[in-house]
């Protein structure tokens, strides 16, 4: 059996991008085969919770990286596998040097921004330099790690949780929704959102998530006016899932992403998109289940095109239905599994 640490929480209502990926590969992962070791802050999800050969370490509010190498010292995990850039990151990679462990480290990068010019952080080139095996959440992204780092990285894309997100279509009479969900910061750019409702004021505009941006996005709509726009908050995915089933139109201007989980979700709901080109999303396929623009005009004008065409909504959104198929996470898992075994055995020859 192959022992798995992972740096990640298991809470159920946790919905960290990074975090709804590992829950969702440790729920699939065949017990017989894989040990697995995680965090937990609040309830677990109960897939988890009720996984054979599942270790549960509750995070406490200090000494967790200290208690977390003891255990490390006494059962040394067989894979680390996709460590972030704190202080328990380091401290593995650290002691796994001294020590000699032979633990494979397994990096899986999503954050974005290596399409811009700045020289990664240090802390990401660590991971990535360190490690056994490297994968990217899609082709662009792992095409940029080798670009930026000289290391050749998979590609593992993440999957949609069909248990939330799925399709129903609308009444024709129903008010015509337009739909945002993510963090409120400013990469996001979530004030196009608004303004784009004072363009349109007959449509609907909800924005689901919170951060620093939520204020001046509330003063904003009230500066122009918008009594069209609804800020909806912070919601769990089961209500994620239920809020886009109702939504016709999926817009998502953000410019700073490495393959957003949100917009498979989307897809699985039936919605057409519009979203930025920079990152290279394959969730969306350009003109056949929504639209990748270039520049903010762009943005204006596929949105305009979705709004006013009901049957070019509805055949995008049934194309999206069709293309998030091939995000299916039992078969991901399994290539999931596949890595471990191989960097297990990679590491243990040298």
């Amino acid at each position: 059996m192959i022992t798995v640490f992972t740096p990640s929480f298991a809470d159920e209502v946790d919905s960290n991008a990074q975090n709804l990926t590992v829950k969702e590969v440790v729920a699939r992962l065949s017990p017989d085969e894989f040990k697995v070791v995680m965090f937990y802050e609040e309830p677990p999800d109960p897939r988890i919770l009720a996984r054979p050969n599942t270790q549960l370490i509750r995070w406490r509010r200090r000494g967790n990286t200290l208690r977390t190498m003891l255990r490390w010292l006494l059962q040394v995990p067989d894979v680390y596998f996709f460590p972030r850039e704190g202080p328990l990151d380091t401290a593995f990679i650290k002691l796994r040097s001294r020590l000699g462990m032979k633990t494979a480290l397994i990096t899986y990068v999503v954050s974005g921004g290596l399409y811009n010019p700045e020289t990664p952080r240090p802390t990401l080139i660590r991971n990535v330099l360190q490690a056994d095996s490297v994968f990217g959440n899609c082709e662009y992204l792992s095409k940029l790690v080798q670009q930026r780092m000289g290391v050749e990285a998979g590609v593992r894309y993440d999957g949609i949780d069909r248990r939330f997100y799925y399709p129903s279509r609308k009444s024709a009479s129903d008010r015509l929704t337009v739909l945002f969900a993510g963090s409120l910061r400013p990469y996001k750019r979530v004030d196009l959102v608004v303004r784009q409702a004072a363009q349109w004021p007959k449509v609907q505009f909800r924005i689901l998530g919170r951060g620093e941006e939520e204020q001046k996005c509330r003063d904003l709509a009230r500066e122009l006016g918008c009594s069209n726009v609804t800020f909806v908050g912070h919601l769990p995915s089961a209500q994620v899932g239920e809020e886009m089933r109702q939504a016709d139109i999926f817009f998502f201007p953000s410019i700073l992403e490495g393959h957003p989980q949100v917009l498979a979700q989307a897809a699985a709901s039936g919605l057409p998109v519009v979203a930025m080109n920079v990152y290279r999303p394959e969730f969306v396929i350009h003109e056949k289940t929504g639209y990748l623009v270039s520049s903010d005009e762009e943005l204006t004008e596929k949105l305009g095109f979705l709004i006013n065409q009901l049957e070019l909504r509805r055949s995008m959104g049934d194309a999206a239905i069709l293309h998030s198929r091939k995000f299916d996470w039992d078969r991901l898992t399994l290539q999931w599994e596949e890595a471990f075994v191989e960097a297990v055995a990679k590491r243990r020859k040298r």
